[in-house]
């Protein structure tokens, strides 16, 4: 016989404006907001590449984790989104959540600490209505990014302006979404449809892996992800180059980029041995020199997103502005 399930219609599910959050819309910075010193010449380089890239036509993709936003980089994405040189942006679940609430309420991230002790961590009413959004996008044939975005924008949200997944939907710029079921707080909830997310967020891998097909000369940045960003890009460019390779072509000569906090110590472009701790690194392994072993160049940014991605978007508008004159 199965085994027992919990039952979700247990639970107490308490409205957004009872939560405590850490963070606001004040957090998102201006796109003249002071920029914090950073003299790194890899920086340089990404900021270089990203822009011969787009000159070329090729790809910029990038995959982030949620703390992207949280450290107040929306702005600077849009502002890239808009400019055609970002192509292409993915995110795990939790970062559709915290453009969510910040669209809809101006606040975002309560205390895991706090509120998990009494139980309440993750159950709040307007954040759970994602799940609804999801399911209608399912039934629309859409993907999960899309689903989302398009709903923050066509019902004007009153943040929708620093929304990337609004933006998205409003630039027909794909904002896909790669999540793992149970890693999310909608996921607690009672009206969660683990078909639907499934679905949709397939639909989001198959719509990435597309714009990996055009990553030659192209760019691909792993922004402080260390599990789904990795893993969802390699297997989309082994389908990718499957394809490519039955045309007589080659997806072999791009740029990537990791931005991260780890120490990763000095050469960052042989494999480690297995024995240490960095092997077990996926964004090192998979991205800074498996995947660029036979014609591709990679490099790491270590620092903080509210340093690393502020200083990246003024190195590419620097460049933008050198290159019309």
């Amino acid at each position: 016989m199965p085994f027992p399930q919990f039952d979700r219609s247990q639970l107490k599910i308490r409205p957004l404006g009872e939560r405590i959050n850490d963070l606001n819309i004040h957090v998102v910075k201006a796109l003249d907001a002071p920029v914090p010193a950073l003299d790194s010449p890899e920086l340089e380089a990404v900021a270089e590449s990203i822009v011969k890239a787009r000159q070329a036509g090729s790809q910029v993709i990038m995959l982030m984790g949620a703390h992207v936003i949280r450290e107040g980089n929306a702005n600077y994405i849009i502002d890239l989104m808009e400019r055609k040189i970002i192509t292409h942006i993915g995110f795990n679940g939790a970062g559709v959540i915290h453009d969510y609430e910040f669209a809809r309420i101006g606040a975002t991230t309560e205390s895991v600490a706090h509120y998990i002790t009494e139980g309440q961590f993750g159950l709040w009413q307007e954040t759970g209505e994602i799940n609804d959004i999801v399911k209608r996008g399912y039934e629309q044939g859409l993907g999960l990014g899309e689903s989302v975005g398009k709903v923050i924008e066509e019902e004007n949200f009153p943040y929708r302006a620093t929304s990337i997944l609004a933006a998205g939907y409003r630039l027909q710029v794909p904002v896909t979404v790669h999540v793992s079921i149970g890693q999310d707080i909608i996921h607690e909830h009672p009206n969660m449809d683990g078909a639907a997310f499934g679905e949709t967020s397939y639909r989001d891998f198959l719509i990435f892996t597309q714009s990996i097909t055009g990553l030659q000369h192209g760019v691909f940045l792993n922004y402080g992800t260390q599990v789904m960003g990795p893993e969802v890009y390699l297997k989309a460019l082994s389908m990718a180059r499957n394809v490519a390779q039955q045309r007589g072509q080659k997806i072999c000569e791009f740029t990537t980029a990791v931005f991260d906090l780890v120490d990763l110590g000095e050469d960052l472009h042989e494999e480690a041995k297995k024995y240490t701790a960095r092997y077990y690194f996926r964004p090192y392994k998979t991205i800074l020199v498996r995947t660029v072993q036979d014609g591709g160049t990679s490099h790491y940014i270590r620092g903080n997103h509210n340093e690393t991605f502020p200083n990246l978007y003024h190195l590419i508008l620097k460049r933008l502005e050198n290159a019309h004159g």
